[in-house]
């Protein structure tokens, strides 16, 4: 799932999860807050959610890794339409891991507080060569999505 903004798109987990994904994924009820890979938001307590393993879309190059990540159990409707930012992650620190044509990391890459996401994003993507920016979580180092140059 893709939503649009201005300068740039963010892209969910791919909708609807392949089969694969779902057969070997561990199933749990959500204590709430996880964030939710395919609709960008933080799971309410007692969802149901999926817990497995994820390659983020990135060109072949050392820097391809595999992580864990949360996703609805059930097929759901992805995030909102014209999503600029996750609502849900407003005010939460990222790493914005700025990336080139090659697959290669960008020296952009920088640490946001979470107070003005979008103008950080926005400042990594107008370094020459940024091509796609991946948002992670501080302390797990974990993919949260994908941003594209529009």
């Amino acid at each position: 799932m893709t939503t649009t903004t201005t300068g740039y798109r963010i892209a969910a987990l791919p909708a609807p999860l392949p089969a694969e994904v779902r057969a070997t994924a561990e199933r749990h009820l959500a204590r709430g807050g996880e964030p939710l890979r395919c609709c960008l938001r933080d799971a309410r307590a007692c969802e149901a959610i999926l817990l497995f393993n994820y390659e983020p879309p990135l060109p072949d190059s050392p820097y391809r890794e595999l992580g864990a990540v949360f996703a609805h159990a059930d097929p759901c409707g992805g995030p909102p339409d014209g999503l600029r930012y996750p609502a849900d992650w407003y005010g939460r620190p990222q790493v914005l891991r700025a990336y080139d044509s090659d697959g290669r990391i960008h020296p952009a890459s920088r640490l946001q507080d979470g107070s003005d996401p979008e103008a950080a994003i926005a400042a990594v993507l107008a370094e020459p060569g940024v091509v796609l920016i991946h948002s992670r979580n501080v302390v797990y180092g974990c993919y949260m999505f994908a941003i594209h140059r529009r």
